[in-house]
């Protein structure tokens, strides 16, 4: 039985998640000089990302290639290395992607491509695996004295003039001034703030898996709108490897995951092998599929609360930014907390509201591209099919253009 001085934690930030979103936020509030609770479901024994089992830890060069990988931009990369995380990574398990080609729909498929020298960079993002990133999290974790780590099961949250408290299930309490939903698309926290959600599924999934190329793939990341077979891309990773996210029809979906992984090659070929050869299912295999869903919830902060990363926003994966807009929420909800009055808690509810005023209009905007896009190249429609191939051709030849729109992918104010 648990004394009342050890069932209450009080502290001055409380975030609820266990993902890669969490896991930052924590160390940022801390840097900030804030003490943090990072609480997280209890720990259960499955496979890990890549498929493997609970086997032990393999050295880095024979750890399986990570299913799930993310593009992240140059804002993710600035806040992470500013954490001291970026220098943790296992650099030799990051590719640079130096340029972006996208391909249009059919025979005559419209064309655009990106490049780090004409957005005047040296690279236009990184592609870094799960399992490394949040391995190079939980080691700066583990270094942050004012972060405790608390495993439960909340079952209640309550708000009250000076803060959140979360009650979890085994009895004890979270008293803070501030909690951070971090908590995914299928938010607890958000739910408890009964929050609105509009939401819209995609009769998508993502399918993940790695392969490697017979050609080298010079860094550059390809992706095909497909329209019938949905949206296919392949991400570079380090070596001859490449890395596919394939947003897959459910029906197609759903008999690419029954096939071998040889099979899924061989239905890649019509897209990868004029750029990269024949393509090889990486060993150990492992493959995965997820949902899709655009997910828009009514607010981004409650009395006391704020929410991050997927918990305020899910996007489809086509343009590779939901992770980057999480890091940006984490940029900005430190930067306005820090910039606040000195007589308002960090909880307050105008500084909260200011932080849902600076995160709108770049998540709007990625949320009408994302979803925007998906519709145009969803639409099976011959007069579509032209004028969004022509679209291609025509932004391809608008370097102006071209460089804003890089801008904003790689989180700079300009280039």
């Amino acid at each position: 039985m648990t004394t009342p001085t050890t069932s209450t934690i009080r502290t001055d930030v409380c975030i609820v998640g266990n993902g890669a979103i969490a896991k930052t936020a924590a160390l940022g509030f801390a840097q900030a000089g804030h003490s943090v609770t990072l609480l997280a479901p209890p720990a259960r024994q499955s496979p890990d990302a890549s498929g493997a089992s609970g086997a032990p830890t393999a050295s880095a060069a024979e750890r399986p290639w990570d299913v799930r990988v993310y593009a992240l931009n140059h804002t993710a990369h600035d806040l992470l290395a500013s954490l001291k995380v970026w220098g943790a990574l296992d650099l030799a398990r990051v590719a640079a992607v130096d340029a972006m080609d996208v391909h249009g729909d059919g025979a005559g498929g419209g064309n655009l491509g990106f490049d780090a020298f004409g957005a005047r960079v040296g690279t236009l993002a990184w592609i870094v695996e799960d399992q490394n990133l949040n391995g190079a999290l939980d080691a700066a974790l583990k270094f942050a004295h004012n972060v405790q780590r608390v495993e439960g099961r909340a079952c209640e949250l309550t708000c009250s003039d000076s803060g959140a408290a979360v009650r979890l299930e085994d009895g004890r309490r979270v008293e803070c001034a501030l909690l951070v939903g971090a908590d995914g698309r299928e938010s607890w926290v958000r739910g408890q703030c009964d929050i609105g959600v509009d939401y819209r599924m995609y009769h998508q999934s993502a399918i993940v898996t790695n392969f490697a190329c017979d050609k080298p793939h010079h860094g550059v990341a390809h992706q095909w709108f497909t329209c019938e077979d949905g949206i296919v891309a392949l991400l570079p990773l380090p070596g001859n490897r490449v890395s596919l996210v394939w947003s897959a029809p459910e029906t197609l979906a759903a008999t690419l995951m029954e096939e071998s992984l040889g099979e899924l090659a061989i239905r890649l070929g019509e897209y990868a092998d004029e750029k990269l050869g024949t393509l090889r299912p990486l060993q150990p295999e492992a493959v995965a599929a997820v949902p899709l869903a655009l997910v828009k919830p009514h607010a981004m902060v409650a009395p006391h609360v704020a929410l991050v990363g997927d918990a305020a926003h899910a996007v489809h994966p086509l343009a590779g930014h939901g992770m980057n807009l999480g890091f940006s929420d984490i940029v900005d909800l430190l930067a306005t907390i820090r910039d606040r009055e000195e007589r308002r808690a960090i909880g307050d509810e105008r500084v909260l509201a200011r932080y849902a005023r600076k995160r709108k209009e770049e998540v709007l905007l990625m949320q009408l591209a994302t979803d925007g896009l998906e519709r145009l190249f969803g639409a099976n429609l011959e007069p579509l099919r032209v004028a969004r191939n022509l679209g291609l051709n025509l932004l391809d030849k608008m370097p102006a253009l071209k460089r804003r729109l890089m801008a904003h992918a790689m989180g700079k104010s300009s280039i």
